[in-house]
């Protein structure tokens, strides 16, 4: 691995530095397909206005996901339409400790995989933020607690999906956000070992504009670690495509 240190976060070595981030590049978009509003054609148009170079559509999928070969289909079209380079991928997301995916039917028609944890991921199955935020009040969780879980989950799942295709992280730890923890419970051991994994599996970590993370502390980390960071708008609509407000300022 080259100049990359034993220990990437305690700093007892030197890590190699880190690449500037591609802002010409979106590295997560949805369509009306799944969790979007537009057309595959309008966001490459919308892509095109913001100055990008390439896309990858991430598009939510899950076991009973039925439409990947006429998505598929849509974006190889479009590819014959533009000169931007458009890449077929789709979110999956975690739902056990063990790493195990939400997987569609069939995976043959993606290029990337963008590996998402949306709910936590407990024995009784994956739990949603409104009832972690429940089990946090009543004292059942502890704030280390889902932390650890979350990157623990996460890193399996990176395991699991880099069999398949290439892999990126889809909004790193927005979950404990969303359930009112601080990043500060996610310890520097416990991000050295989420930088691993990263590495290992050459997953390239997303910086999410939509969701405003991860927070500058944890990209800082990250980056000094040798992890690839990507842009990522998460956008829902066209009109987000390639727009930076949040990536620009970390």
């Amino acid at each position: 691995m080259g100049a990359e240190r034993e220990s990437v976060m305690d700093g007892t070595t030197l890590a190699a530095p880190a690449a500037a981030l591609d802002l010409r590049s979106d590295a997560h978009v949805h369509t009306g397909f799944a969790a979007g509003r537009d057309s595959v054609g309008l966001i490459v148009s919308a892509a095109d206005v913001a100055g990008l170079a390439s896309v990858t559509f991430a598009d939510q999928v899950g076991p009973d996901t039925t439409w990947l070969p006429a998505y598929a289909d849509t974006i190889r079209r479009a590819r014959r339409r533009t000169e931007l380079a458009l890449r077929i991928a789709a979110e999956v997301e975690v739902v056990r400790r063990d790493g195990w995916l939400a997987w569609p039917a069939d995976l043959g028609e993606l290029e990337a995989i963008s590996v998402s944890v949306s709910r936590l991921p407990l024995a009784a199955g994956p739990v949603a933020p409104r009832d972690v935020r429940a089990l946090l009040a009543t004292g059942d969780l502890t704030p280390e607690q889902v932390a650890e879980i979350v990157v623990t989950a996460t890193i399996k799942g990176l395991d699991r999906a880099a069999r398949y295709a290439p892999v990126q992280l889809a909004r790193p730890l927005s979950l404990l956000t969303q359930v009112g923890i601080d990043d500060a419970a996610v310890t520097p051991e416990i991000l050295d070992a989420l930088a691993a994994a990263c590495r290992l599996t050459g997953t390239a970590v997303e910086i999410s504009e939509a969701w405003r993370g991860p927070s500058p502390r944890v990209v800082a980390m990250l980056r000094e670690a040798g992890v690839v960071l990507i842009a990522a708008s998460d956008a829902r609509y066209a009109g987000e495509v390639g727009h930076w407000q949040y990536l620009r300022r970390v």
